[in-house]
């Protein structure tokens, strides 16, 4: 394997005391376990996600967001297991496969808003050969106190004898996310911890936040509500004259399943089938435009009575010239795409479109991005919203 592969490994138990089943709860439209394998296969630096859990739902919804599953071994699943043990554990079993790592990035599914840039942040500190691991931290300006044995208040981080200081004069410190955790395998085997040589902090810009109890999950709703509040949330959709969809990681979750004589299979929600079926009534013009030559693509668009152009390299002037057919314009055409080769349709049209586990690239581009990820319900949200808009235009 080469010497420089990152793989992250998300610890994920099915049992919870504070918030019962709290890896399957939602945030903003997304289980705290889908959000953080999300967060983890956008990073650049990783090449693989790996869930160990031993729960079957989590496992699902696990691989459902597009990572791979560690069984995890009741021994070290009770509330009492550290989370190096089942890190441990993942890279026996990975190393069993015949997968070894360099790096390893450790994430907690409790910090519902790491983002990939973060997670690219801490791999890319273990470049200074010398640094063992890395971690994201919170620049913290309060004023910290301990309690003697005599029962009296001290401070920690100031002299609480002399006169006080401002926030801004107060020595920098950080806060540990609890987020992200990035190490050199070889050393974390060696010493069983994530702190498991010279380590050093990552600042990062996001909330510090940790999820121990239903009011953190109420308070982190709330939360993303507001931050995650689609950048084209006024968009009209009403105004939408024409529905064009990539088929990989849109209608598909962006996996393949190749069987032994090499054909191939896809997973599609017949949640999307369903809304697709209720906006053809409407008598709105689709299409699915994708550059897949396998037949499948043209199968599932026969099964929704959907138009298929697929092969197709160079998607804008197949799109304009469909466009053109229908007597549209780019500027009326709704596009709904997930990866690099979807941007020159998705910068041209007037209202683009993104599932939420899209490319980042193509996150950065898109005017409306779904709750639900590709293959799992993102186009019957967008269907809906469509249908509501028509409904009260």
């Amino acid at each position: 394997m080469s010497s420089d592969l990152s793989i992250a490994i998300i610890p994920a138990r099915g049992g919870s005391k504070g918030v019962p089943r709290k890896n399957l709860r939602e945030i903003g439209g997304r289980s705290l376990i889908v959000r953080t394998v999300q967060a983890a296969k956008a990073a650049s630096r990783v090449s693989s996600v790996y869930v160990s859990t031993d729960d079957a739902e989590i496992a699902a919804a696990a691989r459902s967001a597009g990572a791979e599953v560690i069984a995890r071994p009741a021994e070290i699943s009770g509330d009492t297991a550290s989370s190096e043990a089942a890190l441990l554990h993942g890279l026996e079993t990975l190393a069993a496969a015949g997968v070894s790592p360099d790096r390893l990035a450790f994430l907690q599914c409790t910090s519902p808003f790491t983002t990939a840039e973060e997670i690219d942040q801490c791999l890319a500190a273990l470049d200074d050969a010398t640094i063992s691991a890395a971690f994201a931290a919170k620049l913290d300006h309060g004023f910290y106190w301990e309690t003697g044995a005599d029962g009296l208040a001290s401070g920690v981080n100031h002299d609480d004898k002399q006169p006080r200081k401002r926030r801004q004069d107060l020595t920098p410190q950080y806060r540990e996310t609890g987020s992200i955790y990035a190490m050199r395998v070889a050393d974390f085997k060696a010493k069983g911890v994530r702190f498991c040589g010279p380590t050093v902090l990552v600042p990062i810009d996001g909330p510090l936040i940790e999820i121990d109890t239903l009011e953190d999950l109420a308070i982190c709703e709330a939360m993303a509500a507001q931050r995650e509040a689609p950048a084209g949330g006024s968009l009209d959709f009403a105004s939408v004259r024409a529905l064009v969809m990539d088929f990989d990681g849109v209608l598909t979750d962006d996996r393949v399943l190749v069987l032994e004589d090499g054909r191939e299979g896809v997973l599609a929600s017949r949640g999307d089938g369903l809304g697709l079926g209720r906006l053809r009534e409407t008598g709105l013009p689709m299409l699915i435009l994708s550059k897949e030559v396998n037949p499948v693509v043209s199968a599932r668009g026969r099964k929704l009575k959907i138009e298929v152009s697929q092969g197709q390299d160079d998607k804008l002037p197949t799109l304009k010239a469909w466009l053109g057919a229908q007597g549209l314009t780019l500027a009326d055409a709704a596009y709904v795409g997930n990866d690099i080769n979807d941007l020159p349709c998705l910068e041209a049209v007037g209202f683009p479109l993104a599932p939420g586990d899209a490319r980042p690239e193509v996150l950065a581009v898109a005017k409306y991005v779904t709750a639900k990820p590709g293959g799992h319900g993102a186009v019957r949200e967008i269907c809906d919203l469509i249908l509501a808009a028509q409904r009260q235009d």
